[in-house]
């Protein structure tokens, strides 16, 4: 049997999605007009939005979204419950490659650890939960750094030292720069050997359906271990992963497909050769 849903409850979130179309203002006359509402229903979903919290209204019959919204979006992406969310993402790319992986958070300039998953091998790298990374000579930082808001990036960019930790770590903000410009394009990121020598690492971001980044995901390993075909195969699975990541945050009816698919995850798809970086 087909689950029965509230069509009053659906109603009330079709009112609320009007605002991710450009709009940051709406009226009654705009329910009415884009989800097919007598003007009385309109009216009367717009006051019980803003008496629970998720509108203010700014003029008459004017509503803008409530900051009760943000209280929650921050509850659901509290450190510790997003690790826990896409601990089993983590276990699953684990448990297919056979190296580690990890998710992160970013803050002011350094990304977190917040979940992670080892591989039962001899020779492998663990990062624990809780460990804060430079930003620029890790995969993870430059992918989180690629979507910062462009005014955030300049303040980072404005404060950086680019202290060298390898013989391979980017210590010109030119060059820095056109890395990020490259990882927005592809929506991947590569650290090899540039925080710590022989460790490489792949990271993908996770995206909100508005583009907002809100995880990394990484596998990471021996640079000795990290060949063209694991290389592609692991972005082909970071790619993968996401999908399942926006799965288990939005629930499996909204989850997909990581909305970008980079280069490698292409070739890798029509049996081309992967140019190596």
């Amino acid at each position: 049997m087909a689950t029965q849903l509230n069509n009053s409850v659906s109603k009330a979130f079709s009112i609320l999605k009007l605002f991710s179309k450009g709009h940051s203002e709406i009226r009654a006359a705009d329910v009415v007009r884009a989800l097919g509402m007598n003007g009385i229903t309109a009216h009367r979903f717009l006051k019980t939005l803003e008496h629970e919290g998720a509108l203010v209204q700014t003029g008459k019959g004017q509503y803008r979204l409530g900051y009760m919204l943000v209280e929650l979006g921050d509850l659901a992406l509290r450190e510790e419950e997003l690790g826990r969310i896409l601990q089993p993402v983590l276990n699953a790319m684990t448990a297919d490659l056979n190296e580690a992986t990890m998710a992160t958070i970013y803050h002011d300039g350094m990304v977190m650890c917040i979940a992670r998953a080892t591989p039962s091998r001899a020779l492998s790298v663990d990062i624990r939960v809780g460990s804060r990374l430079e930003a620029y000579c890790t995969a993870h930082g430059k992918v989180w750094l690629a979507h910062l808001p462009e005014r955030e990036l300049e303040s980072y960019f404005d404060k950086l030292d680019l202290a060298r930790m390898t013989s391979r770590t980017i210590t010109s903000k030119d060059a820095l720069r056109m890395e990020l410009d490259r990882v927005a394009r592809e929506s991947h990121a590569f650290n090899e050997g540039e925080r710590e020598e022989g460790i490489t690492a792949v990271a993908v971001p996770v995206l909100t359906g508005t583009g907002r980044m809100i995880a990394g995901l990484s596998v990471f390993g021996p640079t000795s271990r990290f060949t063209a075909e694991l290389r592609a195969r692991a972005l082909v699975r970071l790619h993968q992963a996401c999908g399942h990541a926006q799965a288990l945050l939005y629930g499996a009816e909204k989850g997909g497909t990581s909305p970008h698919r980079s280069a490698w995850v292409a070739a890798e798809a029509d049996r081309k050769p992967v140019r190596v970086r």
